[in-house]
């Protein structure tokens, strides 16, 4: 893991093409603004893995139904 530190408003680029701005520090909270090309998926990351959970339920009750 690469671990930077940034002020607000400092920025960290990946891969070219994705942005992250640290746009406001308050307290313990960092909120960020992340900037990428409109096909490339960005999630927090529980919503992240509610997704894959998800898709790992329906393809779990896919293969089911045809094992019937």
């Amino acid at each position: 893991m690469l671990v930077l530190s940034r002020k607000k408003n400092e920025s960290i680029v990946i891969n070219d093409d994705i942005t992250i701005v640290v746009v406001e520090i308050r307290g313990d909270k960092v909120r960020l603004g992340v900037e990428a090309p409109k096909e490339i998926p960005v999630h927090r990351r529980e919503v992240y893995d509610a997704i894959k959970r998800s898709a790992a339920e329906q393809s779990d009750a896919a293969g089911a139904d045809q094992t019937s």
